[in-house]
Parts: structure tokens; sequence; C-alpha cells
């Protein structure tokens, strides 16, 4: 094993206070996850009917300061659902990252739409607001009636949908600005970011429709679920869209749309009830690990990932910069062996089997991150010194 790869397994074991393998975010529960699921399960409401719902949204909305927020099965629902209300049809075409988890894309392939693959910006990796422009200035126009078409094919681009990656907040002012001009709704993929902030304000609730993820490995879980946040008209559509459309009736079964069957069940959400109560507790402890990864990585051959300037990142994720693709494969060979999860990021969505042919830009930083970046284990420390 190399002397570096080594110093950092060292720590990471002394870190976690285990020999055993360390995984790359594993959840934790320390509040009422029982107390309140065994609650649901008494009062026989289980499935998308139950208390915690509602509870469940309401607390999310009062810490985020979302208007309306819907509670979804998982964060490719929410995903999708946004898409659909933000008028995402067949044939349209979303602007989006091509560094990005698949479910974003996934997302707007559901709604026969097709992404079209952006650069990143370096210090975010989110999407780049200066190549966003640049893309639409060369390849795009708006038409009589308003609408954003490409010159290519004179399909319509019907939104964008930015993620913020690891938790570090996009450059969402100057990304705001471009799609303003170029008419375009921005649709927020808040999967990873519960709890970060950006110039003071929640992610999630920046743009026009955001969305939430509770998958197992996020910062809090529901087991699985999502979220939508929007404003009050846009969730109540939400909330009859996500309800198989049911007209609401005593008794009666009228639906009055195609709808999905996509809400949460009760037990999922009581367990997010408890888990949102010590959300402030898991951010403290997250960020106090990024500065001890940060204080031990200085000097060395690789760059830890910090938040960008006035913005409070969750480092759902921590993440390093490696000198190079042969420098990132030996780090996760060597602490992969030593039974500590380290992950690649993902590989490009535009390298992928089904979205090869999309149209995309030149992609430069996407790729040069995607030689050289790796995840370390990001899961909380309990008693971690503060």
């Amino acid at each position: 094993m190399s002397n570096f790869s080594n110093s950092l397994s060292k720590f990471i074991k002394e870190l976690y206070r285990s020999e055993d393998t360390i995984p790359l975010h594993a959840p934790v529960f320390m509040a009422n996850e029982e107390n309140y699921v065994l609650s649901a399960i008494n009062s026989t409401y289980v499935s998308s009917v139950g208390k915690f719902v509602d509870k469940f949204e309401n607390d999310i909305a009062a810490y985020i300061g979302g208007t309306s927020c819907i509670a979804t099965v998982n964060g490719t629902s929410a995903l999708h659902t946004a898409l659909v209300l933000a008028g995402v049809k067949t044939g349209d075409l979303v602007m989006t990252q091509a560094l990005t988890f698949v479910a974003t894309c996934n997302a707007i392939s559901y709604c026969g739409a097709q992404p079209v693959f952006i650069d990143v910006d370096r210090h975010t990796m989110g999407l780049s607001p200066t190549s966003l422009d640049n893309w639409l200035t060369e390849y795009a126009y708006i038409d009589d009636d308003g609408n954003c078409r490409t010159h290519i094919d004179n399909k319509i681009i019907r939104a964008c949908l930015p993620m913020h990656t690891f938790g570090h907040p996009v450059d969402f002012d100057s990304l705001l600005e471009v799609c303003l001009r170029w008419r375009l709704p921005i649709i927020e993929d808040a999967a990873e970011s519960l709890g970060s902030l950006y110039k003071g304000a929640y992610t999630g609730t920046l743009g026009t429709i955001g969305t939430l993820s509770f998958n197992g490995n996020k910062i809090i879980t529901t087991g699985g679920g999502g979220m939508i946040v929007t404003d009050k008209d846009i969730g109540a559509r939400a909330k009859h869209l996500t309800t198989t459309s049911k007209v609401k009736s005593s008794y009666e079964f009228f639906h009055d749309q195609v709808g999905y069957n996509y809400r949460m069940p009760n037990l999922n959400a009581a367990m997010g009830c408890a888990q949102l109560e010590k959300l402030d507790y898991f951010i403290k402890i997250k960020r106090r690990l990024a500065e001890c990864y940060d204080e031990h990585l200085k000097g060395s051959s690789v760059d830890f990932v910090r938040e960008p300037v006035n913005c409070r990142s969750n480092y759902w994720l921590n993440a390093v910069i490696c000198e190079d693709r042969d420098q990132r494969d030996v780090l996760l060979k060597e602490t992969n062996d030593n039974k500590i999860m380290t992950r690649p990021i993902w590989t490009l969505m535009s390298q992928l089997p089904m979205y090869k042919n999309n149209l995309k830009g030149d992609l430069l930083e996407s790729k040069w991150l995607a030689d050289r970046v790796v995840n370390l284990p990001s899961g909380v420390v309990e008693n971690l010194k503060l």
C-alpha cells in the first residue's frame, strides 16, 4: 500500500474507531425512530394515509422555509413529478449536467423528453451557468411564442435541471440569470443537499420546483422517500398527481387524468419525522468531519473539495480530487482492499449507452473531474468532537 493510502486509511479507521468495513454513508438512528414507527403500526395507517405523512411534509416545510412540500416514495418520483408539473412533454429537451447520478436523467426520460448535457463548474461540480449560456447562444433561439427552441431540430427546451453535487450548492444566481433570459424554469435536484444553504436560503427552495431524497444513504432517511418543494398552487397539483389523480370524495373513485401512485407511506414518514429531529446535529458532525479531512489532507497530493463561497454545505459526501486517473485508481483499490469504502464519481451520463447520442456541450470540466474525484466515508461519526 502506498504511503498516502496507508496514512489516509489509518486516519479514517481512527475517526470511525473501527477495524471492520467502513461504509461510504450509513444511516444513524438515535432519536424517536422506533417510537414513531411503532406508533404508525399501532394506528394501522401504514400506507400513504396517516398523521406522519402530514407531519413530515409540514416539518420539512418549516425547516427549509418551503411553502408546500409533498412527500413521495423516492427522489426519482419527486423529480419525475416535478418535470411533469413544469410542462415537460414527449419530444422536449431538458438542460442538465452530464456529471450527475443517473436518476436525474432517468426522470427526464420518463417524460418522453431528452436530457441535453452541459458542463459543470469545477468549484461546485454543479451545472455551469457560463457553459449553459454558451451552448444556448450557439444552438438555441426564442420563438414568437416565447419558447426556447434548438436550431438543430426545432425541439422545445422546456426546463433546466441542475443538481447540488454532494451537497455543495450550484452557482444559482448566475444560473437563474441565464435561465430567465432563455425562458427556462429551474427544477432543482436537491437530493443530496438537504440542509445546505446558498446565500442563506436552503437548496430546494431556490427554483420553480425543488426535489429532495431520503434514500438510505442520504443525510436523513425514510428508508426510501422523496419530497417535492414548491409554491402552494403547484403543490396542490403535485399532491393530486401523486395520489393517482383521484378526485376527492368520501366513497367514489373518479380520476380526472393520468396520475401516479407516488405518495410516501406513513411508516416511512414516521422514520423521517424522527430523523429530521437530528438533522442539525448530523450537519454539525458532518461539517466537523469535513474539517478533519481537510486538516489531515493539507500538504498531501490530493485536494479536498470545499464548499463554494457564500454557501454552507451539508457535506453529504466528502470528496478529494486526485492528481490524475492513475492516482485515483490506486487510491480506490488500496482503500477498498483495506475495508474502507471509497468510490469514484459517477460515469458521465453522456457515456452511458442510453444517453450517448444525446446533445451535449464540450464537457471538459466534467471529464477532468470524472478522472480524479474520489468520495471518502462520510457517515455521521457519533461523539466526534465539535
